[in-house]
């Protein structure tokens, strides 16, 4: 069993899915730092730190996604996989910005727990949509 969950390709939804928040997990530690670094220490505004953030931890996903979470690819180019998976991505983006402006702006919390609160609900869009139109 740990086996299959840490070694062999697998179609197997439910272990992609562990995986995947594993992976992601590893991408939010260095999306989650770079945001608070970027505005706190270089003082960008918290919505500008996190575009920057965001796609360092997208990359990190993109790459470890690829090579360990899902083993059938639709795409045979590479360079276009990159291009959906961004996209994709792009799309986590404009929903990851809303919800820290929502609940910083509107709800009053603390950008930091805005964060965490967009990063599961963004990885819940990522998963799926990556899943079911890019690694079927």
């Amino acid at each position: 069993m740990i086996e299959a969950l840490l070694r062999q390709k697998t179609d197997n939804i439910f272990i992609q899915l562990i995986r995947y928040t594993f992976v992601g997990g590893f991408a939010f530690f260095f999306d989650f730092s770079a945001l608070f670094i970027l505005t706190e220490y270089c003082e960008m505004h918290y919505l500008f730190s996190a575009v920057f953030a965001f796609l360092i931890g997208l990359l990190i996903n993109y790459k470890i996604s690829i090579l360990w979470v899902f083993k059938n690819r639709n795409l045979k180019s590479k360079h276009n996989e990159l291009l959906v998976f961004a996209f994709i991505g792009l799309v986590g983006l404009i929903l990851n910005e809303f919800f820290i402006w929502f609940f910083t702006e509107k709800l009053n919390n603390y950008y930091m727990i805005s964060k965490s609160i967009s990063a599961i609900l963004v990885y819940l869009w990522n998963f799926f949509v990556r899943k079911f139109t890019l690694f079927r």
